[in-house]
């Protein structure tokens, strides 16, 4: 079995991708998971929208990566 690098560099990226995303909101999500208020869940999408959108597109992100894949 043959292992294509692309394929590899496409998991890599993604397999980063969301490390560094939850790494920018550690402490937020300690925030709300310690003390829910819809108040804390507001600001923490203000101040990270960034990373709220890539968690939020994360699936279909990788799910075209996967189709791109499956061409090469």
């Amino acid at each position: 079995m043959k292992i294509n690098q692309t394929i590899m560099k496409i998991n890599n990226y993604s397999f980063l991708l969301i490390i560094f995303i939850f790494f920018d909101i550690y402490s937020e999500i300690k925030i709300i998971f310690g003390h829910f208020t819809f108040h804390a869940l507001y600001f923490a999408f203000l101040r990270h929208p960034l990373a709220f959108f890539m968690i939020f597109t994360f699936p279909y992100l990788n799910m075209k990566l996967n189709k791109i894949k499956l061409f090469n």
